[in-house]
């Protein structure tokens, strides 16, 4: 049991190792949009048009309110892509880290 033990001790350990390194992040998600303008002799209003775009929108909830914005192509939408990713690797650490976590309670020895 204490070899189990030490395991996920060093699994835990290796854990917070990769949440140090993990650099900036952002929640939200990166959308591609394609929008009608309304007027309707435009090339957009024709059937089987897209529309304008593609336009690039990262949105979020945050403290129960949405939140979006109008990403530029290239390095803005690169660098809000690449936080929106590290996020996701965020949520999956501390969710893994958690489960370690829960893992190290139930086998560690009770003190008296």
């Amino acid at each position: 049991m204490a070899n189990r033990l030490a395991t996920l001790e060093a699994r835990r350990h290796r854990l917070y190792q990769a949440l140090a390194g993990l650099g900036d992040f952002r929640r939200g998600t990166v959308s591609v949009n394609y929008r009608r303008c309304g007027k309707p002799t435009c090339r957009c209003a024709r059937p089987g048009d897209r529309g304008h775009g593609p336009q690039y929108l990262w949105n979020a909830t945050i403290a129960g309110k949405s939140r979006a914005r109008n990403l530029r192509l290239g390095p803005e939408l690169e660098k809000v892509g690449h936080e929106v990713d590290t996020y996701r690797a965020f949520v999956r650490l501390c969710a893994e880290l958690v489960a370690v976590n829960e893992q190290i309670c139930e086998r560690r020895p009770v003190r008296v």
